[in-house]
């Protein structure tokens, strides 16, 4: 029996108008690579249980479906890895689609570089007007610590879900954290660039929706992500190597400042400014960040 080199896994939580879109966009290219997919409805409350059985009729034998009780996107993803056998995984979210050749693209590469453990690819990010920007992939830096720095400090690095693939054993350090709402593939993401080697491809691997409604643009489940307690799961002892904790400090600074930025761009000044001042607690450099800093004063007069 051959074995499965990529799993795709589909979360679906409330999105039963474009779980088709996002379904017919692995099926069309499985026959691409020793690949399959899973989709796992996570309680959804709209009409998502009825389109999945209309898919699975429809593509019979082609996919698995299962259903579990909402316990949010970590969860889901957790499930992904028991319930999977591929080497590699694909977390695609259902508001997305696997970009034409992914699947083909991915398993050439994996052919060619035996001791990839996770390949970030290209995306189209795809506008509520229509509109789509290919969002290229940067060569990594040369270095390990550079390639931690890169992601967390610099944004020199950039990983979207749907447009990587990663290695089953990235996930033995640790799994995605469930008591993180939104922002659970962050400790993932850095253990997987602090421990195992990485590579890039330049094909785009997802389209990738921007639409007001998506999860990525919650401010509230941002809020309650919180800044320690992300800091804290990104360095544990578990998930990251001591060599690199000396990064801490900056990264809490770094992840205030990006709360800050969210807080004003929704219009929550008061939040804003308790931000961008614990940021400022965290790392005195943040002063010398100019976009940060013009938008604290715009603050002050407000």
């Amino acid at each position: 029996m051959t074995e499965t080199l990529i799993s795709v896994v589909i979360p679906a939580y409330n999105y039963a108008d474009s779980l088709p879109r996002a379904v017919e966009s692995v099926l069309l290219q499985l026959h691409e690579a020793t690949a399959d997919l899973l989709v796992i409805d996570d309680g959804s409350t709209d009409s998502t249980p009825e389109v999945m059985q209309a898919l699975l009729a429809e593509h019979a034998g082609r996919f698995r479906a299962i259903r579990q009780s909402n316990g949010g996107l970590s969860s889901v993803r957790n499930r992904g890895i028991e319930e999977t056998t591929g080497q590699f995984l694909i977390f695609l979210d259902a508001d997305d689609e696997m970009a034409p050749g992914a699947l083909a693209a991915l398993s050439q590469h994996i052919a060619s570089h035996p001791d990839t453990q996770m390949i970030i690819g290209a995306h189209w990010s795809i506008f509520s007007d229509g509109k789509r920007s290919l969002q290229a992939v940067k060569p990594l830096p040369a270095t390990v610590r550079q390639r931690v720095r890169g992601y967390l400090l610099d944004k020199t690095v950039s990983i979207s879900n749907g447009a990587c693939a990663m290695h089953r054993e990235v996930f033995a350090p640790g799994n995605y954290p469930e008591h993180l709402r939104n922002v659970e593939d962050l400790p993932v993401f850095a253990q997987v660039l602090a421990r195992f080697p990485c590579t890039v491809v330049e094909q785009p691997l997802a389209l990738i929706y921007k639409h007001s409604d998506s999860m990525r643009h919650d401010l509230r489940q941002s809020l309650a992500a919180g800044t320690e307690q992300v800091v804290a799961e990104v360095f544990s002892s578990q998930r990251m190597p001591q060599e690199f904790h000396d990064l801490r400090q900056a990264y809490l600074a770094q992840r205030c400042l990006s709360l800050f930025r969210d807080c004003y761009s929704h219009g929550e000044y008061a939040l804003a400014q308790t931000f961008y001042k614990q940021a400022l607690r965290a790392d005195w450099r943040i002063l010398g960040r100019w976009s940060y800093m013009r938008k604290a004063l715009r603050l002050l007069f407000k």
